[in-house]
């Protein structure tokens, strides 16, 4: 595996302290907005969080503190990828919870007039790129080799000691 240079590794470490936040700013600004106000989501929500909640145990079967419970989620892990604190884990909450986010409230697919079409289907497409840049949040190691990567070579490593060590027996 070739190395990286030092000035290679510093340039991605900025790159990743700019890209979180910037990321994280739509989630933390819309959780903020949902927590203080989950009534003009609510109804588009429904269609959604209740069929989800009801095959869910623990869900609450109710349509506004499950639109709460996401805008909370969406805050906190929002406040999480932004400051650097468990990148990897807090990415990948934003990307599920913006599946049924995606789902229920920009369901272009349902709109009538073409307009609302266009404008919801720009919205969900907007929400799909979201969701790519949080898998690749998600899937983002520092530049570091990935506990598969490590654990595949350690078993290499482990099973070429042993084949040395019953080779000089």
């Amino acid at each position: 595996m070739p190395r990286r240079s030092v000035g290679t590794r510093r340039y991605m470490t900025i790159l990743r302290k700019a890209a979180r936040p910037l990321l994280a700013s739509v989630f933390v600004s819309g959780g903020l907005r949902t927590l203080r106000d989950p009534d003009p989501l609510t109804p588009a929500a429904a269609s959604v969080a209740l069929p989800l909640a009801q095959r869910v145990p623990g869900l609450p079967v109710d349509a506004q503190r499950l639109v709460r419970i996401n805008g909370a989620l969406q805050l906190g892990a929002g406040l999480l990828l932004a400051t650097g604190r468990l990148p990897r884990i807090s990415a990948l909450a934003l990307a599920a919870s913006l599946v049924p986010t995606t789902i229920a409230g920009h369901a272009w697919w349902n709109a009538e007039e073409p307009e609302e079409r266009a404008r919801q289907r720009l919205q969900f497409t907007k929400n799909l790129s979201l969701f790519g840049g949080l898998l690749i949040a998600a899937a983002d190691t520092h530049g570091k080799p990935s506990l598969a990567y490590r654990s595949r070579a350690a078993a290499a490593s482990a099973g070429r000691s042993v084949r040395r060590r019953a080779s000089a027996v």
